[in-house]
């Protein structure tokens, strides 16, 4: 994924065991590199952990109140 993964969407490069393709590889992404997974955002279970990471997703998301109004210029 190029342009980066957004909020909300599987990864690509997951397989249907949800194990990443191209782990150890050049092409791994340098913020995967940087995760460094706590025990309290695995959980028990895939479940506890899909939502720490939703958790994640929603924190870490942009302000797009921050992103400044373009209003078009009349005549």
């Amino acid at each position: 994924m190029p342009d980066g993964k957004p909020a909300g969407l599987r990864c690509v490069n997951l397989d249907e065991t949800y194990r990443c393709t191209i782990w150890s590889t050049s092409e791994y992404p340098a913020v995967c590199r940087a995760l460094n997974p706590e025990p309290e955002m695995c959980g028990a279970d895939r479940d506890e952990a899909l939502a720490a990471l939703r958790e994640l997703e929603a924190r870490t998301q942009p302000d797009i109140s921050l992103v400044p109004l373009q209003v078009p210029r009349m005549g």
